[in-house]
C-alpha cells in the first residue's frame, strides 16, 4: 500500500486528508503496511482527463494511431491520467484503423494514461465552418457508419454539425449507444442549436471556435450553448478565445458544465516549426499553430497549463478548475470509477506544487511520472 500524507486533498466534500492506495490501485480509508510518501505543502488532485487531444511530440493520431500508446506514456507528465485520442477529418479507413488500435489495447508493460475511447472530430462538419479540416474529405452524416462506430465499443465522442442532412438520425444512433454527440464546426442558428442541445447533442466542441457567434439579435450557436444544459469544451490558451471571453463563459458555465481540454496537436511538447494535422501542413510560431491562410489549427496546450490559465484568467479556484479538468469530463462520458478523489475510486491522482506544476502522477495507483528534483 502507498500512503500520500501531508498534502491538501481536492475532494468533493473536502473531508479527506491522507490518501491510502491499495495494491490494486483503489483509494482506501484505512492505512495498511507499505510505503509513505510525504507530500506536505503540495496539492493532491484527481488526475486530469483530456477528451480532445490529437497528438504530441511529433506524432499525429489521425495518420499514426499506433502512437496513441507512446504519447499515453508521456501524458502523465502533464497531469493527465485518462484521455480520448482524437482524429480530425479523414477517410473512413483512418477511423477504422484507430478503432482497431484501441480495441487491441496497450502493449505489454504500458505505464501511461488510460484511453477512454476515441473522439472523431469529423468528417460530419459544415464545410463553411471547417477550420483546420480538409474540405474534400467532409461528408454528410452516414447512418451505416454511425451504426458501425456505435457497435465498436470504443468510440466515445463524435463532433458533428447539427444542421447537416441526416444529422438527427445519426445523432440518435450514437446517443442511444452511449456515444457523446458534440455540436461543433457548425453554422447552426440559435434555434437549430437549441433544438439539437435539447435532444441527442449533449456537448459543444471548443466553444466560440468555428461556430456561429453571439449577437444580441442573433445569439447563434454560442448563445444556444450557453443557454442550455450542455457541457462545453474550452481551449484555455489565450489564442482560441480571449481571456475576457473565457471569464464570461466561466461565469455562465461554472465547473459543472466546463470541460477543459487541449485540442493539442503534433507540435505539442516541441518547438516552433512545420508540422501536420491529419493531411494539412501547420506552421507553429509565436502566433500559435496556423495553416497557411492564418487559420488556427489545433493547439500546443497541455492540461496542467489549461488548469493554471483558467485560475489566472477567470474567477475559478484551483479546486473548481480541477473539477473542470477531471470530474466534469468523466461525468460527460459517464465514467464513474475516476475523476474525483473518494474512497473506493481508482487512484488516478496528480500532485501539484504551489505554481500548479506537476510533481507526481499516479495512474490506477501506479507512479507514472515524477518530476526530477533540481538543486536549490
Amino acid at each position: 500500500m502507498i500512503s500520500l500524507v501531508g498534502g491538501r486533498v481536492v475532494s468533493p466534500d473536502g473531508a479527506l486528508s491522507d490518501i491510502h492506495i491499495t495494491p490494486d490501485g483503489i483509494m482506501s480509508a484505512e492505512k495498511g503496511p507499505g510505503s509513505e510518501v510525504d507530500v506536505s505543502g503540495l496539492t493532491i488532485a484527481p488526475g486530469f482527463v483530456d477528451t480532445h487531444f490529437h497528438g504530441a511530440l511529433g506524432y499525429d493520431f489521425t495518420t499514426d494511431p499506433e502512437s496513441i500508446w507512446k504519447i499515453g506514456e508521456w501524458l502523465p507528465s502533464t497531469g493527465v491520467t485518462s484521455f480520448v485520442p482524437s482524429l480530425v477529418t479523414a477517410p473512413y479507413e483512418s477511423y477504422d484503423r484507430a478503432i482497431e488500435v484501441v480495441q487491441a489495447g496497450p502493449p505489454d508493460g504500458y505505464n501511461g494514461a488510460s484511453v477512454l475511447g476515441l473522439h472523431f472530430e469529423g468528417p460530419w462538419l459544415a464545410p463553411q465552418w471547417k477550420g483546420a479540416h480538409t474540405p474534400s474529405l467532409l461528408t454528410e452524416p452516414d447512418a451505416g457508419v454511425a451504426d458501425r462506430w456505435a457497435a465498436s465499443g470504443v468510440v466515445s465522442i463524435v463532433t458533428m454539425a447539427p444542421e447537416l442532412p441526416g444529422a438527427d438520425e445519426v445523432a440518435a444512433i450514437l446517443d442511444a449507444a452511449g456515444v457523446v454527440v458534440s455540436a461543433g464546426h457548425t453554422g447552426a442558428t440559435y434555434e437549430e442549436g437549441r433544438l439539437a442541445l435539447g435532444g441527442a447533442w449533449s456537448s459543444v466542441t471548443h466553444l466560440f471556435n468555428q461556430m456561429t457567434g453571439f449577437k444580441h439579435r442573433g445569439p447563434g450557436m454560442v448563445g444556444a450553448a450557453l443557454n442550455s444544459e450542455a457541457t462545453c469544451e474550452l481551449i484555455v490558451d489565450g489564442l482560441h478565445s480571449d481571456p475576457a471571453a473565457l471569464h464570461l463563459a466561466w461565469q455562465i458555465l461554472g465547473p459543472a458544465r466546463t470541460i477543459l481540454m487541449t485540442d493539442a496537436m503534433q507540435a505539442t511538447g516541441l518547438g516552433h516549426g512545420t508540422y501536420t494535422l491529419g493531411d494539412l501542413e501547420v506552421v507553429v510560431s509565436e502566433d500559435g499553430p496556423r495553416l497557411a491562410d492564418g487559420t488556427l489549427a489545433s493547439s500546443t496546450l497541455t492540461m496542467d497549463r489549461a488548469v493554471s490559465n483558467l485560475v489566472s484568467w477567470t474567477s475559478a479556484t484551483l479546486d473548481q478548475a480541477v473539477r473542470a479538468a477531471a470530474t466534469t469530463p468523466c461525468a460527460a462520458l459517464d465514467v464513474t470509477d475516476r475523476g474525483q478523489i473518494d474512497i473506493g475510486l481508482r487512484a488516478d491522482l496528480v500532485i501539484l506544487d504551489a505554481s500548479h506544476q506537476v510533481v507526481q502522477t499516479y495512474v490506477a495507483g501506479k507512479l507514472a511520472y515524477a518530476a526530477q528534483a533540481t538543486d536549490g
